[in-house]
């Protein structure tokens, strides 16, 4: 017997009742979505519930409504294109207009080496293009034992099955093993632990040269890529040393690895740049990128390919067997053209540059002195406030003690909206947010701190 429609007047218990009976979320857990909310609105940094609460929205939702919500530019992107074509298939010996004009205008402000590319419904999909790309690059170049992949503990590259395998966050693994071979992590250069060398020489190139050893450690011959985050995202918002990534680009250059740069998170403008590399003054050979492009919007991702890499691929007589239905979608691929004019128009990655400096100094002034705020770390739009036991020692809680969840419930009682990395809480709402909100943001996780954990 079906189901008589649920009324947008319910409120947000009697919503919940209904969601149980029937929905399984991303990263189910039924006791813990007991006190979530049902959202039923979005305007500029916030978002509305169904008891009409006003919440603080902190995370971008998960760090991709970067252009606000309620844009009404890509509701009207979307209504045009679906009243003239919805849908088509882009799979070869087909196209449409929208992305191509997406893929030449992602040539334009990209890396320079970066002109070819395949979209994808989002960002686990785009990992795992990636690694099929990697492994169909080495066979045509006759190299075909070359299949691992290297990524870093903390990197977070999505939950599909080969990207659970890459990412390092290592809660996401025990469900679903055995993981796939030839997956390998190296620590993250993570500048408030990573030690420093007792010689005194630089600890980004340190960090760095832990690719170094675990390629020799697999073999140079079998490793197929190196993938990592500008700034690492969701494992709890790390900056690396300056010095990093072009040590990084070095080691893969000597070893002849790819490398690849997960920009699904720092794409767009979060960090302060277009793309989080920029920072670093390196190119890679393929990047990755969802979220913002439809500032979450609707879902779409896709791959960047270097030159080097796409010519391969192009003077291939066989057809590279990789395919997605929605690839190249119309509607979500204007919706993207849209959202590019409204990030280069109103220029968000240097108002994440501007207002994410602000934000970061205003989080030191907050929360530097208390106890338990370890580290306060940030670039652009997005920061991390790492809590700990012990300053001295850098020790975090134990796990019994819950302080995760114990955040998460203060900020959402104080009326913000975000996620804790067990011990860090992420910070990075859209980029369009007034300072007003940002000062409230800054008072709301003072308040939550002291509230958890005391004076």
């Amino acid at each position: 017997m079906n189901a008589p429609p649920i009324s947008s007047a319910l409120s947000n218990s009697s919503l919940l009742d209904k969601d149980q009976q029937h929905l399984i979320h991303p990263l189910h857990h039924t006791a813990g979505h007991s006190a979530g909310r049902v959202w039923v609105g979005g305007e500029g940094s916030h978002l509305i519930d169904a008891d009409g609460n006003r919440i603080i929205d902190g995370l971008s939702c998960l760090w991709n409504v970067s252009a606000g919500h309620g844009r009404k530019e890509l509701a009207e992107a979307a209504f045009k294109q679906m009243n003239e074509l919805a849908f088509s298939s882009s799979y070869a010996g087909g196209s449409n207009l929208p992305a191509i004009e997406l893929a030449q205008r992602l040539s334009g402000i990209t890396y320079p080496s970066i002109n070819h590319f395949y979209f994808t419904s989002g960002g686990g999909e785009s990992t795992d293009s990636n690694f099929k790309l990697a492994r169909s690059y080495w066979k045509a170049c006759g190299k075909p034992e070359k299949t691992k992949v290297i990524s870093r503990i903390w990197g977070y590259h999505g939950v599909t099955f080969a990207a659970m395998c890459a990412t390092g966050i290592s809660g996401y693994w025990p469900a679903f093993e055995p993981r796939i071979p030839g997956f390998s992590h190296i620590p993250s250069p993570d500048p408030y632990h990573y030690p420093m060398p007792e010689d005194g020489s630089s600890q980004g190139i340190a960090a760095a040269n832990e690719l170094e050893k675990e390629i020799l450690k697999q073999g140079a011959d079998t490793v197929a890529m190196f993938i990592a985050e500008p700034v690492q995202g969701a494992g709890g918002v790390i900056v690396p040393q300056d010095d990093y990534f072009i040590r990084i680009r070095e080691i893969c250059d000597q070893y002849d690895v790819l490398m690849v740069s997960d920009e699904v998170i720092t794409g767009f403008g979060r960090t302060g740049k277009m793309f989080g590399l920029e920072h670093y003054g390196v190119e890679p050979d393929l990047i990755q990128f969802a979220k913002s492009i439809t500032s979450g919007s609707l879902p779409l991702g896709g791959i960047g390919v270097s030159d080097k890499v796409s010519e391969v691929l192009s003077n291939s007589e066989k057809p590279w067997m990789h395919a997605y239905t929605y690839s190249g979608h119309p509607t979500t691929c204007a919706v993207a053209l849209a959202t590019l004019d409204i990030i280069q128009g109103e220029d968000l990655p240097g108002q994440a540059a501007t207002k994410g400096e602000a934000m970061l100094q205003k989080y030191k002034e907050a929360l530097e002195s208390h106890p338990h705020v370890g580290n306060i770390r940030g670039k652009g739009m997005m920061h991390g406030i790492e809590i700990v036991k012990d300053k001295s020692t850098k020790e975090w809680f134990e796990p019994e003690f819950g302080l995760g969840g114990k955040l998460t419930k203060a900020l959402m009682d104080n009326g913000l909206y975000t996620r804790v990395r067990s011990e860090v809480i992420c910070s990075a709402p859209p980029l369009t947010t007034d300072e007003a909100t940002i000062d409230q943001m800054v008072d709301i996780v003072h308040k939550s701190v002291t509230q958890v954990l005391g004076a």
